[in-house]
């Protein structure tokens, strides 16, 4: 990753063994992306801000060189894996940058361990329950995709339609490519496990994210196909003192997406809400 001279870790969490890519100077900004995409997600955030933080680049639990998932697990055990990726790294406080996944997890971190977490982004994500049509589609996917092995087609098709929107479709198809490209080295069988924990039995979240106190800003792509404005605005609802931008022509990658404009409303936050100490 050119721009950033980042280092490979390897944490042993709740989780099993997690994959981080850690570099830069100054207080932490730790990244976690979406479902189906590893840390590499984050390779524009962690140029922009490698002079100034020290970044880490999370491959979630079952995702990129993490260790395969044989079960499935709960929010709070991947807020917990934060905490020990901290541990390990001798980081008493880091803010929190997610994306939808990543979103949720960072909401969970800073309502369960909120003297570890600073400002905290929250991108293209939900405080809700997955509905009917999600659970009902993702359940068959993952069965399929899991049954016919290193076919996985109907899993990258469902995928981009699910990440991109119409504006970054027609304006950007290298974002569709990245996707792509991401997707092809799954752990089909290791991904069943995350995408079962993180679609049909996600939790409600809104009463849990009543008790965040650390700041907050919540981000929703006008075209993500995945969570739609409203969704994401309730979630920010349900935080006390957190702000809400929608980003226009985005879909549910913003930051892959849109990366100058996210650099911009990251770094923008964090200076407002730096870490104390």
């Amino acid at each position: 990753m050119s721009g950033a001279a980042l280092q490979d870790r390897y944490v042993q969490s709740c989780l099993g063994g997690l994959h981080v890519r850690v570099g830069g100077n100054g207080p932490a900004i730790l990244f976690w992306p979406s479902l189906l995409m590893t840390g590499s997600m984050w390779a524009e955030q962690a140029r922009y801000f490698a002079d100034r933080y020290t970044v880490i680049l999370v491959d979630p639990p079952g995702h990129g060189d993490s260790q395969a998932l044989h079960r499935m697990f709960r929010f709070e055990d991947c807020a917990h894996s934060i905490e020990q990726i901290l541990d390990t790294l001798g980081i008493e406080r880091a803010h929190i940058v997610g994306n939808s996944w990543g979103g949720m997890i960072g909401g969970t971190f800073a309502a369960l361990h909120p003297g570890r977490a600073g400002a905290s982004v929250l991108m293209n994500a939900t405080a809700s329950r997955a509905n009917m049509r999600q659970t009902v589609e993702f359940r068959m996917l993952t069965e399929i995709v899991r049954l016919l092995g290193r076919f996985r087609e109907p899993l990258t098709t469902r995928a981009v339609k699910a990440f991109v929107g119409p504006t970054i479709m027609r304006e950007r198809p290298q974002v569709e490519q990245a996707i792509r490209a991401e997707l092809r080295d799954l752990n089909v069988d290791s991904v069943y496990w995350a995408v079962n924990s993180v679609v049909p039995a996600r939790p409600d979240q809104r009463e849990l994210f009543g008790r965040i106190s650390t700041p907050i800003l919540v981000v929703a792509g006008r075209e993500d196909p995945t969570f739609p404005v409203a969704e994401t605005e309730l979630m920010a609802e349900a935080i006390p003192g957190a702000e809400f931008v929608i980003m226009e022509n985005t879909g549910h990658l913003a930051a892959l997406e849109r990366p100058d404009e996210v650099n911009a409303l990251i770094d923008e936050f964090l200076k407002r809400h730096p870490l104390e100490g």
